[in-house]
């Protein structure tokens, strides 16, 4: 199989399958958004959903974040992964916010990534999301999945984002991010990959070995 026919493969079937995949993060605006997908490094969309509505609540703008202390910030997202620079990074990038650009988030990766814990990866979700740019987040899921199918041999997330880049339309790519990260979190987990029940085993380059 070429490398051309598994990715052909791969996204005809999550076409036919899942049409419009959406992100699992509950939010209202880019800044919430934002947010939570900062709050969902190393951690589950899940618990970010169950801490975003009160974080929320207390502070819905950048301006109400940036006027919190991290103590206060902390409060409502301690039970996520790694608290403390969270609560930081989120009370800093939502100053940054304020004092450079108006308390609008930015549409363009040099400005999302000079935000306090904004890296390429939660940049690119904003990007696809927010500005419906042709992005490929590379997250744990998305590593995992595209080196398993066999779409990627990267070393790097970098290097897996440039792959998938390369390979699929520009139409397709933030899409193809959504449905390889839901494959990897429902079907091909980290632990124990649910093959048997996998649409996309025919072209699956470690199941067939």
């Amino acid at each position: 199989m070429t490398i051309k026919e598994r990715y052909e493969g791969i996204l005809d079937y999550f076409q036919r399958e899942q049409p419009n995949p959406e992100t699992e993060l509950v939010h209202g605006d880019p800044f919430e958004l934002l947010v939570a997908v900062m709050l969902s490094a190393q951690c589950t969309d899940k618990r970010v959903n169950m801490v975003t509505p009160a974080l929320f609540a207390a502070y819905p703008t950048p301006q109400a974040m940036a006027a919190a202390s991290v103590d206060d910030i902390l409060e409502y997202v301690k039970s996520v992964s790694y608290p403390n620079s969270k609560a930081a990074h989120l009370q800093a990038m939502a100053q940054k916010l304020v004092d450079e650009f108006e308390g609008k988030v930015p549409d363009n990766m040099k400005d999302l990534t000079s935000l306090p814990g904004v890296g390429r990866k939660t940049a690119n979700v904003i990007l696809g999301i927010v500005f419906h740019q042709a992005t490929i987040p590379v997250d744990t899921h998305v590593y995992r999945v595209s080196h398993r199918l066999g779409l990627s041999q990267g070393k790097t997330p970098n290097d897996v984002e440039r792959d998938l880049t390369r390979h699929i339309p520009a139409e397709l790519r933030f899409k193809a991010h959504h449905w390889i990260l839901l494959h990897g979190r429902y079907i091909c987990k980290a632990l124990k990959p649910d093959c048997l029940n996998c649409g996309i085993q025919q072209f699956c380059k470690q199941y067939n070995k």
